[in-house]
């Protein structure tokens, strides 16, 4: 008697990295440093508007310091200084998001996951995604801050050679051990307590809020979870963070582009 035999095929075991950690750490560096260099120009700008008040202070009625409005500063640094100096300050900027917004996003899901929980129907409630967001923003901040500070300073020297000051800094490496001779490695975390609770704010404000908004079209809407719906999340997201942040962001600014002492003030 012949016996035939049936051998039963085990399917392979499929991994979806999309879930993973560390791919959603790799997707929100890389995307994160994408959006930083098409929007840094808006950056830099901003941070030349909320220094404006303590230039003019302090430049007895130099013609180069007075008050501008966005259009006119950014049109301003590109005529004074140059097209490009629109970017001055970019590498470390990229160098904070390789740390602030991998680290973010990877605490935002892990505590969504793993302490807070979603529902038994799925959904997740606001005031976890707010413990979560001012969780994940605030420890991520607190490591970014020392690029934040050194990109602060570079912004500034474009328009401290415009007032004929002398240059502090010359490149990002500089900035940084220049503070780090000065100030120690406590001087590195300048400006750090107005950055955290900026981070804080924004990350309530953003993440909160574009999970509040996702969840309220498409229960109120006959919008699908498509990209329509997560682009008019994202804005409602972003209008409401930076509305939140700001005030934290002008205190931090400032005291960023103060000379760092060997206290570390």
């Amino acid at each position: 008697m012949i016996t035939e035999m049936v051998q039963t095929k085990v399917p392979p075991v499929q991994h979806n990295y999309a879930d993973a950690l560390w791919c959603t750490y790799l997707v929100s560096v890389v995307a994160a440093s994408v959006a930083e260099f098409l929007t840094y120009p808006l950056d830099l700008t901003k941070t030349r508007l909320q220094i404006q008040g303590e230039v003019a202070a302090q430049s007895n009625g130099n013609p180069q310091a007075v008050y501008r409005g966005m259009v006119r500063t950014a049109l301003g640094i590109t005529q004074e200084e140059g097209f490009l100096k629109l970017w001055q300050g970019i590498t470390p900027a990229i160098y904070r998001h390789v740390v602030y917004s991998g680290i973010r996003i990877v605490t935002y899901e892990y505590l969504r996951r793993s302490v807070l929980k979603k529902n038994e129907d799925g959904s997740f409630p606001i005031w976890y995604s707010a413990i979560g967001g001012v969780t994940s923003g605030a420890v991520a901040q607190f490591c970014a801050s020392p690029a934040d500070l050194v990109k602060v300073q570079l912004q500034m020297e474009g328009k401290r050679r415009l007032l004929g000051k002398p240059p502090r800094v010359q490149s990002a490496s500089h900035a940084f051990f220049k503070i780090l001779h000065e100030g120690g490695i406590r001087g590195l975390w300048k400006g750090s307590i107005p950055n955290v609770q900026r981070a804080a704010l924004v990350n309530l404000g953003d993440l909160t809020t574009y999970d509040t908004a996702k969840q309220f079209i498409l229960s109120h809407t006959r919008l699908e979870d498509s990209h329509t719906t997560h682009v008019l999340s994202s804005g409602c997201a972003g209008l409401v963070a930076a509305t939140m942040g700001t005030p934290a962001d002008v205190v931090k600014t400032r005291i960023m582009n103060q000379p760092t002492d060997h206290s570390g003030r």
